[in-house]
């Protein structure tokens, strides 16, 4: 916890000189008309523990108090397998990410590694999908503190989540939680790092004290033996694997990225940032298999018997649970760390959207305004107004927690598609390129990692992954109109670099749409079939991915102006 004190002074403290340890950020936008970003550096002395423990606070936020309850609904007994599953599949994702970050160690990073590896469009498109599924994290934790508000025992706290959805009075709450996160980062850097260090002590407490005294309290272990659909155990693997995909496990492990974001102000980016990112990883795999073990344990036998996993309704899940077990005092926490968990994670992520708004503005596809820096107070204030707006339509259209969280898990999923592509792309194409951190075994990690990101995408079900795929199409006037600015140029060697991209995100769709029923298919494909076709797609398009990429001017500039450690 000491390096806790070295984000203080390290988030957003740009300085107007380079002091040792610090580096300045290149890019291959030319030198006239730069954004006051272009002035300042960002400082370098945060340690492995520090970023292990930011890693660590930004996974465990709303998806501790809501991920067990949604994966039982789903899977059953199974969730424990889709725990194990998903916390597998994301260390793949992540250990790819890892040298990445030691090798391009800056702000918002994980915006710029599609850029570095296949030029401006691939990178516009891997920035636009992070971007979305980071920003739409600070309204869903919002609606997590209301939601359990609304099992308070007044009647004017019931009637602020209603029917499965917030209500007006409820969505009100959320907006005020929205602009506290924002107030928090928007006028000072020591203030968000003081509040941060409180709460990840306070957040990493409770979720194993609420496992340990729902096991210890109350525990039936013949509800292990009733299965996602009730009857006699038997573990479904589509229900398994959907839950994967859209309960909250993807969603709730993504924090892994703030290690990799604030890779550019690590004192050693090739020790700091694996370490980071794998600590932060186990540590929560660890609490959240507690925590499922714990509510599959804790419910009702006769409420399962009666109306199956998926009938359990509940606004507050682990709160409704400490109640119906005589935990009053564990209640009690509970609904007080129903504020400080997602806040905490609010918090964070208010500041990482301005970093990687920061970052997607160095890429060249946003106004310079939005790269600014406050002189007085060291933050991007324009990329945070923009992200407050984007958050305001994000609570008022999906208005309850689980809705929301399945929308942030596909959108994530498409955001890591990038990493293992870039990763093994670079080290085809800049061999030379420093590298603090070299993965052993990385073409087969990278290949894993992005098949399996696949099936995630496929898992996630028609038409929700169709949906999310349209969104990501809906931003590419913005690039185009950029493209257009700059009078093309090298547009025909951007596109190159990208076609596997374009071509890989409907065809992925028309698999949703005509895959198994188990997957809300239109059952072309059977049950199994459609996992093996999916897997050979995945081979198909990461070979595809890796060829189409080539030595960009960002990389040129890095590897010939900055020496990375």
């Amino acid at each position: 916890m000491a390096d806790m004190g070295a984000i203080r002074d390290s988030r957003f403290a740009l300085l107007r000189t380079h002091p040792p340890g610090t580096r300045r950020v290149v890019t291959d936008q030319p030198k006239t008309g730069m954004s006051m970003s272009d002035h300042y550096a960002i400082r370098r002395d945060v340690g492995p523990w520090a970023l292990m423990l930011t890693g660590l606070g930004s996974i465990i936020g709303s998806g501790w108090l809501f991920g067990a309850w949604r994966a039982a609904q789903l899977a059953g007994p199974g969730a424990i397998y889709a725990w194990l599953i998903g916390a597998a599949i994301i260390t793949m994702i992540a250990l790819t990410y890892s040298e990445l970050g030691a090798m391009f160690p800056e702000s918002g990073g994980m915006v710029r590694y599609g850029h570095y590896s296949h030029g401006s469009l691939v990178g516009f498109i891997a920035a636009w999908a992070n971007w979305i599924a980071i920003v739409s994290v600070i309204p869903v934790e919002a609606e997590a503190s209301v939601q359990y508000m609304a099992s308070w025992k007044w009647t004017w706290a019931q009637d602020l989540f209603v029917n499965h959805e917030l209500t007006p009075p409820g969505l009100g709450i959320a907006a005020v939680l929205v602009v506290i996160y924002f107030l928090v980062n928007y006028w000072s850097v020591k203030l968000f790092a003081k509040t941060n260090s409180a709460i990840t002590l306070f957040k990493l407490v409770v979720p194993a004290a609420t496992a340990i005294a729902l096991i210890a309290t109350e525990f039936h272990p013949e509800n292990f033996h009733i299965g996602a659909h009730g009857g006699a155990h038997a573990l479904d693997l589509s229900a398994i694997l959907t839950a994967v995909a859209i309960s909250g496990i993807v969603f709730s492990f993504n924090g892994f990225q703030s290690p990799v974001n604030l890779a550019g102000e690590a004192r050693d980016p090739g020790r700091s940032v694996p370490f980071g990112v794998l600590g932060s990883i186990a540590l929560a795999t660890i609490v959240y298999l507690l925590l499922q073990i714990g509510f599959l344990g804790a419910v009702n036998t006769a409420a399962i018997a009666e109306h199956g996993w998926a009938g359990l309704q509940y606004s507050s899940p682990f709160a409704q649970l400490a109640i119906a077990v005589n935990l009053n005092w564990l209640a009690l926490l509970l609904y007080a760390d129903a504020f400080v968990s997602p806040s905490g994670t609010g918090i964070t992520y208010t500041a990482t959207t301005a970093r990687m708004i920061y970052a997607m503005e160095r890429n060249g596809t946003l106004p310079k305004v939005l790269g600014r820096i406050h002189p007085t107070y060291g933050v991007p204030r324009p990329a945070m107004w923009l992200n407050l707006v984007v958050a305001f339509l994000f609570l008022f259209y999906f208005r309850g927690w689980a809705t929301l969280a399945a929308v942030i898990s596909v959108a994530t999923i498409i955001s890591y598609l990038t990493g293992p592509v870039a990763v093994m792309t670079l080290r085809r194409t800049a061999p030379d390129l420093h590298r603090p951190f070299r993965l052993p075994g990385l073409s087969i990690i990278a290949l894993i990692a992005f098949v399996f990101s696949t099936e995630l995408l496929y898992w996630a079900k028609w038409p929700l992954t169709g949906e999310i795929i349209l969104l990501m199409v809906v931003a590419l006037p913005v690039y185009f109109y950029y493209q257009a600015k700059a009078g093309w140029h090298d547009f025909g060697r951007q596109l190159g670099g990208a076609w596997w991209l374009i071509v890989y995100l409907p065809v992925i769709a028309a698999l949703s749409w005509a895959g198994s029923t188990q997957f809300g298919g239109h059952g072309y494909l059977s049950f199994g079939w459609d996992l093996a076709v999916v897997a050979v797609v995945g081979i198909v398009f990461y070979f595809w991915g890796v060829r189409s990429g080539w030595r960009t001017p960002s990389v040129e500039a890095a590897h010939g102006e900055i020496p990375l450690l």
